[in-house]
């Protein structure tokens, strides 16, 4: 583990930026950013453009380590370069930011209120090569819509025992057990949610702690005691479907934690903006959530 790395992510001056969009969500990133599905045809065509899209984003004067502390790739842009240079190392070495890797493959259909992660085949011949690579940490993401508690706790040991394996590779695992932002019983859910993660947060070793990923909670300050376990390195937030000013404001009136935004990141860019106009929306974008991250 890099402990300059790790220092940058504890003492959290900043926010992850997740650029880290796959297959399912890469069509609507794209529309957002003002191309149509109608300006390319296949896989390779779409993600060479989302390619360009987060290179232009990262290559930024306004996208640096003194207000984002990381970046969540996407495992096609961790093997890709930025600025003529190996991606991985062009966060860390040019940029000041610690790279992540987005390692599931999906989400399995609903059952018991939630969706599972998806089967990863090959994953640690993965995290070896992300590991090589100077790749510091993983992202994993499951689903929870409803408050049914032995759907949570299945959530919470796939993460975990994921999060064992990741940790195993010499990496720090963002544990993400997204609650859907439309669930009734979001607040249920969040009682729930923090009982069985301090449960499995205690059976870990300080040493080697994980970074929790989770949804803006309904009441202001509930993930004090998340962001207090000496087993997690720093609690990041979700924008979830709120706008970026909605899930700012959420941000600010909880301490301690910091944003890991991707849809609410890249709201207000457009291809279509010259480079000037560019760089100057990523930057008021990039201070809001600085701003908040730091409140």
């Amino acid at each position: 583990m890099n402990q300059d790395q790790k220092n940058r992510i504890a003492a959290g001056q900043g926010f992850i930026a997740a650029l880290d969009q796959s297959g399912g969500s890469t069509p609507k990133a794209l529309k957002l950013y003002g191309i149509d599905e109608s300006a390319y045809s296949g896989d390779a065509e779409m993600f060479a453009l989302v390619h360009q899209m987060r290179s232009r984003i990262v290559t930024s004067p306004a996208f640096t380590g003194e207000r984002v502390v990381g970046a969540i790739l996407f495992e096609r842009t961790m093997d890709d370069r930025f600025g003529g240079k190996d991606a991985v190392a062009y966060l860390w070495e040019d940029k000041g930011v610690v790279p992540f890797l987005k390692i599931d493959k999906g989400l399995e259909d609903e059952a018991d209120g939630v969706q599972l992660l998806k089967p990863i085949p090959g994953l640690d011949a993965l995290l070896a090569r992300a590991k090589a690579k100077g790749v510091f940490g993983t992202k994993e993401r499951s689903v929870i819509k409803a408050n049914n508690p032995a759907g949570i706790a299945r959530v919470l040991d796939q993460q975990f025992e994921l999060a064992r394996q990741v940790l195993a590779a010499g990496l720090v695992p963002i544990v993400e057990p997204e609650v859907d932002i439309k669930a009734a019983d979001k607040e249920a859910i969040e009682v729930e949610l923090k009982k069985g993660l301090l449960a499995r947060l205690d059976q870990l070793d300080p040493s080697t702690p994980v970074v929790l990923k989770l949804t803006l909670p309904s009441v202001d300050g509930y993930f004090q005691e998340l962001v207090d376990h000496p087993a997690v390195l720093k609690v990041v937030a979700l924008s979830g479907g709120y706008s970026r000013d909605e899930a700012n404001a959420r941000l600010a009136r909880n301490p301690g934690v910091i944003a890991s935004f991707s849809r609410a990141l890249t709201e207000g860019l457009s291809a279509q903006q010259g480079d000037a106009e560019f760089n100057q929306a990523l930057d008021a974008t990039i201070e809001s959530i600085y701003r908040a991250s730091i409140a």
